[in-house]
Formats: C-alpha cells, sequence, structure tokens
C-alpha cells in the first residue's frame, strides 16, 4: 500500500529530533515529546515504535507508538497521560493482551500518500505476529468542537458511525477497519477542535480469542 518511494521500520535513536519536529507541526498545542522520553519508548518496547520514511531523502514523514497494556488496569475514561504514563510509556506491560495504539502522525508535507493505513497495518501486523487479541486506541473528534451547543458527543458518534455525518479524524479510523467502542471526555486536555472530546476504538484480531475475563458484548461499559 506504500508508495515506492517509503518504507516503515522501527524507530531508532536518529530519528529522535525528527519526531519531535512532527510532533510540533501536528500537535502545537500539546507539549512535544523529548528524547528522554522517545528513548523509553524503544527501551521498553522497540518492536512497537514505527516510522515511515521518504526514502529518496531518507526523512522520517510518520510515526506510530504503541505499548501493550492490560486495559482490565485501567478505566475505559482514563486519559492519554494515564495510559502512557506521562507519555513515558513505561506502564508498558509484556503480558498484557491489548496493544494500545499511543500516537500516530505524518507530516503535514508527507500526508495524503496513505501512510497513516500503512502504519496502522504495520501496528496490526504486531497484533497477529505477537498473538495479541486486539488493539485499541482513540480518535479525537475534531470537527464536534463547533457543534458541541447542537449536538450530544454520543449523537455526534452514532452519527458519524451510521455514515450521516462526516468526522476528518473517526470516519477515516471507521474506513480503516476500526470499531467505535464509546466517547470520552478529557482524553487530550488541550483540543479545542474536539472540545476534549475522543473515541475509545479498537480492532479485534480475529485469529486470538479474548482472555476469559472479557465479553466483546460487554465492552460498551468497560475495556
Amino acid at each position: 500500500m506504500l508508495p515506492p518511494n517509503y518504507s516503515i521500520r522501527q524507530v531508532v535513536p536518529e530519528d529522535y529530533e525528527a519526531i519531535i519536529e512532527i510532533c510540533k507541526m501536528v500537535y502545537p498545542e500539546e507539549t512535544p515529546y523529548t528524547v528522554e522520553e522517545l528513548e523509553d519508548h524503544r527501551q521498553v518496547y522497540p518492536q512497537g515504535q514505527f516510522v515511515a520514511v521518504e526514502t529518496t531523502r531518507n526523512e522520517v514523514a510518520g510515526v506510530h507508538f504503541t505499548l501493550r497494556l492490560k486495559m482490565v488496569d485501567f478505566h475505559i475514561d482514563d486519559s492519554w497521560d494515564i495510559l502512557t504514563s506521562g507519555g513515558s510509556f513505561l506502564d508498558h506491560n509484556a503480558e498484557g493482551p491489548t496493544l494500545y495504539g499511543a500516537d500516530i502522525m505524518v507530516h503535514p508535507t508527507h500526508q495524503h500518500h496513505g501512510l497513516g493505513h500503512a502504519l496502522t497495518d504495520q501496528a496490526r501486523f504486531l497484533v497477529e505476529a505477537e498473538g495479541l487479541w486486539r488493539m485499541v486506541g482513540a480518535s479525537r473528534l475534531p470537527g464536534y468542537g463547533q457543534h458541541r451547543s447542537e449536538i450530544s458527543a454520543d449523537a455526534y458518534v452514532e452519527e458519524v458511525v451510521n455514515g450521516t455525518r462526516f468526522d476528518p479524524v473517526l470516519s477515516i479510523h471507521l474506513k480503516d477497519g476500526w470499531t467505535a467502542v464509546r466517547p470520552i471526555q478529557g482524553y487530550l486536555q488541550h483540543d479545542p477542535d474536539s472540545a476534549g472530546w475522543a473515541v475509545v476504538i479498537q480492532w479485534v484480531n480475529p485469529e486470538c480469542p479474548p482472555p476469559p475475563q472479557f465479553e466483546l458484548g460487554k465492552l460498551s461499559s468497560t475495556v
């Protein structure tokens, strides 16, 4: 699915400065990762940290950071800061059956080349290779902020899922094979476009049964 001049590999320390610059451009309201945090990611779970590279210039074009978690140790409304231990990923659990997609970013000049989709596929390959049950993430709702006075977040998400409303992020995730679980507030604290709202999303590995403590029918209330 990648254009011929792109490839995907694991993160190496030489990528850190480029990753930080991408973070500043994609999330200008957020504090970017530090070199120390990026090194923590690589130390605790190197196979879960990916970069897309434009090969003719050897330029980092996109990134996807993941870690393994036991979601029973968390609450569905927990923020990104809690799920990632403040962005350090030091809560990575090698026994966790869930791959958590902590972050995916594509440099603005490399967008619209399918890199986000390809990076997501790379994480799904990891889920399959390690025999994990599922991948979980959160989808921002950048289309919701301007409509929050006229519609609830639950109703907004229902319309996006039904295809009667388009959201710039959630609609793409749904098209990419994710399933919406439920909206949550306060996932990202400084995200005015979404008014702080996001949606828990998941992709279930069809080749791996869920852990005994989970029932898919109850995932609307608990993860």
